[in-house]
């Protein structure tokens, strides 16, 4: 193996570290948003503007992850399906909850509703990342898969 094969199979992890900390930001900022946009229509749109591409970004992340990551760590690394699956549940989870973050912006409810969303998809959101990280950024160390990151992570 040469050391660009050694620094792109090692790339994995820092690339899950990365799109981790993006959404964090993302999540950080739509917060940021629904606490300033109390009433006025331009903070409404900008609210919208920040769900829909926070939304957006999660569930590419999710989805890209379960057609393309998840397989491959499967197939290496067969004794981690058990927690592949718990990590699809909770991808799963996450989804359904976006879809009511969605339904709650689009009938204008209010900051204080909007916030309950957000707070219970950020809750779920870092323990997720935060289990996923402890149980595979060994394994994506070693991890041989040549395919783009947006393929892979989602197009963050």
């Amino acid at each position: 193996m040469t050391e660009g094969e050694t620094t792109r199979l090692i790339a994995w992890s820092q690339e899950l570290r990365a799109v981790h900390g993006r959404l964090r930001e993302a999540l950080q900022i739509t917060r940021e948003a629904v606490a300033e946009g109390r009433g006025s229509e331009a903070a409404s749109r900008d609210l919208l503007l920040f769900c829909h591409g926070f939304c957006t970004a999660l569930d590419g992340h999710h989805r890209a992850e379960d057609r393309e990551l998840f397989p491959a760590i499967a197939e290496q690394h067969p004794q981690l399906r058990a927690t592949l699956r718990y990590l699809q549940q909770d991808h799963s989870m996450m989804a359904h909850l976006i879809a009511e973050l969605v339904e709650s912006v689009q009938r204008a409810d209010s900051p204080a509703q909007l916030d309950r969303h957000l707070e219970g998809i950020a809750a779920i959101m870092e323990s997720h990342f935060r289990y996923e990280e402890r149980q595979l950024l060994t394994v994506l160390e070693d991890l041989a898969l040549q395919h783009p990151v947006e393929q892979v992570l989602g197009p963050l």
